[in-house]
C-alpha cells in the first residue's frame, strides 16, 4: 500500500529580516530632504509598528518606504497590515502589525479553495495556525501547491514536504 504524502501550508515571517527592513527604513526617513523637520518617524515595538508623521502624505510615503524595503528583504507585503493614516492631535499615524499564522477564517478560506479547485485525492486540515495537505500522489500535492501560489489573502509557504 502506497503512503501518503504530505506538506504543511504556513504564514511565518523572519523577525531578524523585518527589523532590518524597519532600520534601513529609519535611516532612509532621517537621509531624505523631503522628511527632514517634519518629524516623520517609524517605530517598532513588538508585533506593533508606528508611523508618524506632520501630514497624511508623509505618513503615507514613510508606508511606502518601509513596503520596499520589506519587498527588498524577501518579506511579501501580506504579511504587512498597515491601516489608514488617522489624525492624532498634530500628527497624522498609521498603525500596522506584522501577521504570523494562519487565522481561522483564512485556513477555512484556503481549504475550501482546495476542497473545489484542487484534485480530489487532496485532503487539507486545519491544525492551529497553520494546515497539513496530504494525499497519495505527489503530483497532487504539486497541483494545490501552484493552485495556492497567488493566494491574495496571506503569505503563504509551503514546508516539510514528506
Amino acid at each position: 500500500m502506497a503512503k501518503d504524502s504530505s506538506f504543511d501550508i504556513v504564514s511565518k515571517v523572519d523577525k531578524q529580516e523585518v527589523s532590518n527592513a524597519l532600520n534601513q527604513a529609519q535611516k532612509e526617513i532621517a537621509q531624505r530632504y523631503d522628511f527632514r523637520g517634519t518629524g516623520a518617524e517609524i517605530d517598532y515595538s513588538g508585533e506593533n509598528i508606528l508611523i508618524k508623521a506632520n501630514s497624511e502624505e508623509r505618513a503615507k510615503a514613510i508606508q511606502d518606504v518601509f513596503g520596499s524595503k520589506l519587498i527588498k528583504r524577501g518579506i511579501s507585503l501580506k504579511s504587512f497590515d498597515g491601516g489608514e493614516p488617522f489624525a492624532s492631535g498634530k500628527e497624522y499615524r498609521i498603525e500596522g502589525a506584522i501577521k504570523e499564522g494562519i487565522d481561522q477564517p483564512t485556513a477555512k478560506k484556503i481549504t475550501k479553495l482546495i476542497r473545489d479547485e484542487g484534485p480530489k485525492s487532496v485532503k487539507a486540515t486545519i491544525q492551529g495556525d497553520e494546515l497539513r495537505v496530504t494525499s497519495k500522489s505527489r503530483d497532487d500535492l504539486q497541483e494545490v501547491i501552484a493552485l495556492l501560489k497567488d493566494f491574495e489573502d496571506a503569505a503563504l509557504q509551503f514546508i516539510n514536504m514528506r
